[in-house]
């Protein structure tokens, strides 16, 4: 293969990888319900938060090492976080804050202040509107809805298409990407239409080896095997995006449900197996009927991301180079069981199959194989001694061109 016929990310796709995690948050009238998916049909004043604290979430986000947050702005029953022109089904019909708040607007302004990317979550699904039955009129009521969020909440960073409820169902793709095109050319679009990041394909937060960046469908949900039919001016780097709530399978609060909530240990295995498959985490935290996310919540996200940076903020020693073989030679002789290898992506991705070598009693010891290595690759194994360790890529399309090799104790 040519290295110029290779795909290859935007300018976007590449800071979008660079993030590696974001914080999804999904919050709205199922969090006052306690469900996950709503009939469209709860009361309005059912929402009213008693202690509503964005700062707090996206800090939160910040202090655990996320780049980016994403807030479900409309879930699939149709009640909206801002106070959209569209509908009354919305914050300015609950009690909370008389009516007069935006849920969207302070996030965004807590991530502009916090220094991190902002993203919406607009559910195409609607189970209130009742002309989501009319295509016409649906897809006319969902631009409205959507021109909204692109034009009045500052830069966005992505746009999350859940296709969940829209099995079989085709909504104006042509148009809703126009529209971002128009108001949000800089953000990154989710699975849907002419998408620029996919679904991974599960709600585990954990990527198949090896995930390669380059796709021509993603699954529509996890109600169906169907794939999409994406625009023809989809590109062909899309990478993937892994999400998972950090508690079991529940995506919004439900009280009494601590037991649920993921392990340290369980967090770090999806980690190694997203982040260290060379796709992003986005990792759901659900704040609770009074506004704020839960203590326990936040003691582990916070501890998932204290051991991330124990990991890996210290490498034992790193190099980067081109070629097919890279030798990283340390000063003296390490205990190393981590290896954490990044390609040049930017002019595409050229790695096919490696092996990772150390030296060892005057020989080179094979430690692991592997096929893509992409924005990132984790690889461990059980620990060795060394002062010298061996990249050998096997097969490329095009020079290997290697942004990182570190060695890590851990």
């Amino acid at each position: 293969m040519e290295t110029e016929i290779l795909a290859k990310p935007t300018k976007q796709q590449l800071q979008w990888q660079d993030m590696e995690m974001g914080m999804f948050c999904h919050f709205g009238m199922n969090t006052f319900c306690d469900q996950e998916w709503g009939e469209g049909n709860d009361s309005p004043d059912l929402f009213n938060p008693s202690r509503l604290d964005v700062r707090q979430w996206v800090r939160t986000a910040k202090e655990a090492g996320f780049k980016y947050f994403i807030l479900t702005t409309k879930h699939h029953d149709g009640f909206c976080l801002w106070p959209t022109r569209t509908t009354d089904y919305s914050v300015k019909s609950s009690l909370w804050r008389q009516g007069q708040g935006d849920v969207v607007r302070e996030c965004a302004d807590a991530c502009m202040e916090e220094g991190i990317g902002f993203g919406i979550y607009l559910s195409p699904w609607d189970r209130h509107e009742p002309c989501y039955e009319n295509k016409e009129a649906y897809d006319d009521f969902y631009a409205e809805q959507l021109t909204e969020l692109l034009t009045q909440y500052g830069p966005l960073v992505e746009i999350w298409f859940d296709g969940a409820g829209s099995e079989g169902r085709e909504y104006d793709w042509p148009r809703i990407m126009g529209l971002i095109e128009q108001y949000q050319p800089d953000a990154l679009i989710f699975n849907m239409g002419a998408p620029t990041i996919r679904w991974v394909g599960n709600e585990d937060g954990v990527a198949p080896y090896p995930c390669w960046n380059t796709a021509e469908s993603a699954r529509v949900s996890m109600f169906t095997e169907e794939s999409l039919t994406w625009l023809p001016e989809t590109p062909r780097w899309v990478p993937a995006e892994c999400d998972v709530p950090i508690r079991k399978e529940h995506w919004f609060w439900h009280p009494d449900d601590e037991h649920s909530l993921h392990t340290l240990d369980h967090l770090l295995d999806v980690y190694y197996r997203s982040v260290g498959h060379g796709c992003n985490l986005l990792l759901n935290l659900a704040p609770d009927h009074t506004g704020l996310l839960p203590k326990t919540d936040v003691e582990r996200v916070l501890e998932f991301g204290n051991e991330l940076r124990k990991r890996f903020s210290a490498p034992l020693a790193e190099t980067s180079s081109a070629g097919s073989i890279v030798e990283l030679l340390m000063e003296t002789e390490e205990s190393i069981n981590h290896i954490v290898l990044m390609e040049e992506i930017s002019q595409g991705e050229r790695i096919r199959a490696y092996v990772l070598e150390a030296w060892q009693q005057d020989t080179w010891t094979e430690l692991v194989r592997g096929s893509a290595i992409g924005h990132k690759k984790i690889d461990s194994f059980d620990t060795i001694r060394t002062d010298r360790i061996r990249l050998r890529v096997l097969e490329s399309a095009g020079e290997p061109l290697i942004r990182s090799l570190k060695t890590f104790n851990i």
